[in-house]
């Protein structure tokens, strides 16, 4: 007679599966306790703490034949003179220049804050004229200015395109785009921007949103770690800060603000509607009220025969093609559908997605349900 085994292995591996049970419980109940939680920097920035767009305008030499025609883009043909000119080569007057390797292009890049003389930036270059291609490209000294005017950096280096083509016989096969590069580190700083940070005894940070709970939130915040009067709401985008006078101290300080947790409150509903894709984004305190909708579909069908005009015998006429059009008109009823009250955002969906409409038919049922007031929401057209 056989001894049974002692059932120890099945215990043990239900024992694991509910510990791993538990745990992911908690995970999960962890991650919505925090959800609504956000640092400051992502809630806000700095006044005078940003990036400065620079713009340049520029020749990119050394392209395979796939440059402008320069008889359709005379403006190419003047950048190069000029520039030959300021290297001490004169081309002489009335000289027809049949190049095919030079482009222009406009260069573009963001000057970051705080960025110093000598640091390097990425720039994008971006074909001006009727070129094919810039790949194998390089880009000449290019001056990037602001909008004052003044130059910030000097662009130039070979261009990277993300792209590929080959045309033979009339046939042509490419791939990705090949009028636009980037040159990584293309760029030197010539001259730095100047900031506010350092200057009075107080900074401001700028909401990104508008909303006077997120910035009373945001003073509480910083009063809560930093001491009772060092942070004020001025108003639902604005919030003024005291900060050390010292520069390493006023650093040290920003470092701790920004990443001090704030609690938000949940959003005001809103429903974003793109009426030239068919988009449609809900948050989550969109709700609806109960509601009966009925949404009939209108189809319209063209279609067109050729004939064949042709006179008589002894006529004097020719004969013609014409066409014949037909339209048809067809719609089928829609059935009433009651949708119930909704008060989760899983809810209005499952509601919006028995009715089997398109996108483009919610945004019309969207739009009338607001009206009707069973839409708990604020609708935005972009």
């Amino acid at each position: 007679m056989h001894s049974p085994h002692p059932p120890t292995a099945a215990p043990r591996r239900n024992i694991a599966e509910l510990a791993f049970a538990i745990g992911f419980v908690l995970v999960l109940l962890l991650a919505s306790a925090q959800a609504g939680a956000m640092r400051i920097k992502e809630l806000a920035s700095v006044q005078g703490v940003r990036s400065n767009a620079l713009t340049g305008y520029g020749l990119v030499v050394g392209l395979d034949g796939t440059g402008d025609q320069t008889t359709q883009t005379p403006f190419t043909t003047q950048s190069l003179q000029a520039m030959l000119q300021q290297l001490g080569v004169t081309v002489p007057a009335g000289t027809a220049m049949q190049l095919r390797n030079v482009a222009a292009v406009i260069v573009t890049a963001q000057l970051p804050a705080f960025a110093q003389p000598g640091q390097a930036i990425d720039v994008n270059v971006s074909s001006l004229g009727n070129a094919k291609s810039l790949r194998g490209g390089t880009l000449i000294a290019t001056p990037l200015k602001g909008a004052d005017g003044r130059i910030y950096a000097v662009a130039q280096g070979n261009l990277i395109v993300g792209g590929a083509g080959a045309s033979a016989a009339g046939s042509k096969v490419q791939i990705n785009h090949l009028l636009a590069g980037r040159i990584p580190d293309g760029a030197s700083v010539e001259a730095a921007v100047p900031t506010p940070l350092l200057q009075g005894d107080s900074i401001q940070l700028d909401l990104r949103a508008s909303d006077f709970n997120t910035a009373r939130s945001v003073a509480q915040a910083i009063n809560a770690a930093k001491g009772e009067g060092t942070a004020v709401a001025r108003d639902g985008r604005t919030v003024s800060v005291r900060v050390p006078p010292e520069s390493g101290a006023r650093v040290a300080f920003l470092a701790d603000v920004e990443n001090l947790p704030v609690q938000l409150a949940s959003p005001s509903a809103r429903v974003v509607l793109n009426a030239r894709t068919g988009s449609i984004v809900l948050n989550e305190s969109v709700t609806l009220g109960p509601c009966a909708v009925a949404h009939g579909s209108l189809s319209v069908t063209i279609s067109t025969t050729p004939m064949v005009s042709q006179p008589n015998a002894f006529g004097q006429g020719q004969t013609t093609v014409t066409e014949r059009a037909d339209i048809t008109v067809a719609q089928q009823p829609g059935s009433l559908i009651q949708l119930p009250a909704g008060a989760r955002l899983a809810d209005v969906v499952r509601a919006l997605n028995a009715l089997g409409a398109t996108p483009q038919d919610l945004l019309a049922i969207l739009q009338a349900m607001r009206t009707a007031g069973a839409l708990k929401a604020e609708i935005e057209v972009i």
